[in-house]
């Protein structure tokens, strides 16, 4: 595959000489609030997605694009058919195992916290914490700065880097959860809940929906973590992800494949069996005896939802923000201004308002949140 660096329109990247260039636009002074352009002449949306006019770039844009800056690798934000695509290097991973190494034209990696120069637009890929390889992206021109936080997740996962808070005079936040309801427990406590009834149920076997990319990897380690050795069984469907992230030094334990067709059905008695949600609706779950349904993910909290896929066992664990966290990295960004994005955004953009900080909802469509 060509790499973005050897294409006509990678002229723009980074060069040393752009560095006392990158120092003027990502170190200036944020206040007052006054700069050269205005957010929406930096970063704006499109029906493509977030685009930036002086750089000639989309963030995670929902059809193709010529260039495109992607922060994670989940389908919702990471699409095929891009002329160029600048990302981590375990995103565009993620995207060659599920869309195949042609996915695009050519590809680029971006090293988090290093600073790259697209036509004088500084952009920065920092930490985002939600799964591997995800990532905030910061753009920066004429001493303005905005950070478009992609999805994120500030507690501690580990399977993927943690996240870092980015000074920024905007800040785009996701608001998957942004409604007070939304307070997750925490994520080893779920666990052990799982592990009780595993334990009380030993004729049952566990089966757990979790969605392929990252939390399906981050289940299996909360599970090795809290001390549980047994073989875990998981569908086919999970293994080359999960292939990969050991491959990238994350411990899963022994994985199995979940097909009664390598054992009886009584061999899944008290096991773990971790699928997608789209396997629990056809054969495959009732394969297992007497299977206890459980699902791993932030909407557990909502009752219905549970009882709407006949959850008998709801786990709330999330690879994103709640209502708390939320809230708190805005206080703790302190930006001039916040943009909310794909989520319940009215209620937190009213939330930045009384809490003295300009908001607006941005409205975007196309984002599914694949990942809960």
């Amino acid at each position: 595959m060509t790499r973005w660096e050897d294409c006509p329109l990678a002229m723009a990247l980074a060069t040393n000489k752009h560095k006392p260039v990158v120092k003027a636009l990502f170190q200036s002074h944020r206040r007052p609030y006054l700069h050269a352009m205005r957010p929406d002449e930096l970063l704006c949306p499109r029906p493509e997605g977030l685009y930036c006019p002086p750089g000639g770039f989309h963030i995670d844009p929902v059809r193709p694009v010529e260039r495109a800056l992607i922060t994670h690798g989940h389908a919702d934000h990471a699409r095929a058919g891009h002329g160029h695509v600048l990302a981590t290097a375990e995103t565009l991973d993620i995207m060659a195992i599920r869309y195949g190494e042609d996915h695009a034209g050519s590809t680029q990696v971006a090293a988090l916290g290093e600073t790259l120069i697209i036509d004088g637009v500084a952009v920065r890929f920092h930490p985002a914490g939600h799964v591997l390889g995800s990532a905030q992206i910061a753009v920066g021109r004429g001493g303005l700065r905005i950070v478009a936080s992609g999805d994120y997740k500030p507690r501690p996962d580990p399977t993927c880097a943690s996240f870092e808070p980015v000074d920024c005079d905007v800040f785009i936040t996701e608001a998957t959860f942004g409604l007070p309801v939304f307070r997750h427990p925490d994520a080893g406590d779920e666990i052990s809940r799982l592990l009780g009834s595993v334990g009380a149920n030993p004729d049952r076997a566990h089966l757990v929906g979790a969605y392929s990319l990252g939390k399906a990897q981050r289940v299996i380690r909360l599970l090795r973590d809290a001390g549980y050795d047994q073989p875990i069984y998981i569908h086919g469907a999970l293994k080359r992800l999960c292939d990969y992230y050991e491959s990238q030094g994350i411990a899963l334990g022994e994985l199995r494949p979940a097909t009664v067709e390598t054992g009886g059905k009584g061999d899944f008695a008290g096991a773990v069996v971790l699928g997608p949600p789209s396997a629990f609706g056809d054969k495959w779950a009732r394969r297992f005896p007497d299977p206890l349904i459980s699902f791993a993910s932030g909407w557990m909290m909502v009752r219905q939802r549970a009882r709407q896929r006949g959850v008998e066992l709801p786990l709330v664990i999330s690879d994103h923000a709640d209502w708390d966290e939320l809230t708190a990295t805005i206080t703790a960004i302190a930006p001039e201004e916040v943009w909310v994005t794909h989520g319940r955004e009215e209620a937190l953009v009213r939330w930045c308002e009384m809490n003295g900080t300009r908001a607006r909802p941005l409205h975007m469509v196309g984002y599914e949140d694949e990942a809960e």
